[in-house]
């Protein structure tokens, strides 16, 4: 690589036609000695988000929880610890927009504010670089998986967007279990220049019938969304799909658009657990809570009338869940139901200490799980949104 007349180390890396084309341990190498940098090592996230995997053979898999880079991980924040060599390691979050992949270690000889500089570019460009690699990088797939996944599971998770999704305005997040072995549960988010997007489906059964089932009302809602179609619209597309493609199949379903300029969330309810709303630390009881329609794949119950879209405006801070009945109902450790009250006072909880939407779905599903031995009765799916409106949201000033 020649480095042109007046370039940093990092605009000459990306300029090099050579460097699009390395894999990502080859990159990770000439990006860190590129930068001057000792040594580097990406850290991905497995899928249940409980260990750090190194992309490479270097080293060994690092506990979320028990670790320096599992701290920089879980708050998103840098970390430095003195190395096992001479020099110290530090810790860079890998961050593709709000979307927490993994970490970076960078081993270095001394601290400067300029390899800190450095550092945080790195971690920039091998963010970028995961996530357009990882979609078809098999290598990816393989060492963030600890097992075998059923096929069920295997096909409703390509369907999946990132878990989590935001801009200043308004973070989605969100989580679902058991991992390897889904049955019919399904999430989505999306943002355009102004709205939040969100779903969360629970198809009849628990088997591939029932994946597929939730994929086809995904897609469904996608086709609809993407032309700008209403509420209605979407949830009547989904209808009409698994009336023509599945018709002995239904689901049920939240979906929801947020209006991030103003605050209003739209959503209807297909026979479904009625939205959570946490305001100022406490459960709003019933906020939310509006007569549900049938179930999506069973437009015959609705009598001759249409389904309804209920509103409501948000106040700034307010986070949103969306859930299905596999939460409430899994057990905790002294084998009680968790419940809606202890279910919404976890996530008050969490919030009250400062902890980002991300961590507190990880932690509260990870509770959950090793209360009974990894395994839940139910898909366990929750979805959590949160408006926080700061500086001029998109289109402020614009008139038409």
């Amino acid at each position: 690589m020649t480095a042109e007349p007046g370039g940093s180390p990092l605009e000459d890396f990306l300029a090099d036609p050579a460097s699009c084309t390395l894999d990502m341990a080859s990159a990770v190498s000439r990006c860190a000695k590129a930068l001057g940098l000792r040594h580097a090592v990406v850290y991905l996230a497995d899928i249940q988000q409980r260990h750090l995997v190194p992309l490479t053979d270097v080293t060994a898999s690092l506990h979320i929880d028990e670790t320096l880079a599992g701290w920089c991980y879980r708050t998103q924040s840098l970390r430095v610890e003195e190395s096992e060599r001479d020099g110290m390691t530090v810790w860079f979050p890998l961050l593709d927009g709000a979307e927490r992949l993994g970490v970076l270690a960078v081993h270095t000889h001394t601290l400067t504010a300029e390899s800190l500089r450095q550092g945080r570019a790195m971690a920039a460009l091998l963010a970028m670089m995961t996530t357009s690699k990882r979609a078809y990088k098999e290598t990816f797939v393989r060492r963030t998986r600890t097992r075998a996944m059923h096929l069920p599971a295997e096909m409703l998770r390509a369907f999946l967007p990132p878990r989590t999704i935001g801009n200043p305005h308004v973070v989605s997040t969100a989580v679902l279990e058991p991992a390897y072995d889904l049955g019919g549960d399904a999430f989505d988010h999306a943002l355009t220049t102004d709205t939040l997007h969100a779903v969360v489906l629970d198809a009849m059964g628990h088997n591939l019938l029932s994946g597929l089932t939730s994929a086809v009302a995904l897609a469904a809602c996608r086709n609809a969304r993407r032309v700008d179609a209403d509420l209605l619209s979407l949830v009547d597309g989904v209808d009409e799909a698994l009336s023509q493609w599945l018709p002995d199949q239904f689901c049920t379903g939240i979906l929801a658009r947020l209006d991030f300029r103003s605050g209003v969330l739209q959503w209807v309810n297909c026979g479904h657990p009625a939205p959570l709303l946490i305001r100022d630390h406490r459960l709003i009881v019933d906020a939310l809570s509006r007569e549900a329609d049938p179930p999506m794949g069973l437009r015959s119950l609705l009598r001759a009338r249409d389904r309804q879209v209920h509103e409501s405006r948000l106040q700034p801070g307010d986070r949103v869940l969306l859930y299905t009945d596999g939460v409430t109902e899994a057990r905790t450790a002294d084998g009680r139901l968790l419940g809606l009250e202890r279910f919404a006072d976890y996530v008050i909880r969490a919030s009250a200490t400062g902890e980002i939407a991300p961590e507190t779905l990880r932690r509260l599903i990870h509770s959950l799980l090793d209360s009974q031995d990894s395994r839940l009765r139910d898909d366990a799916t929750i979805l959590m949104f949160e408006w926080q409106p700061s500086g001029p949201l998109p289109g402020a000033g614009l008139i038409g």
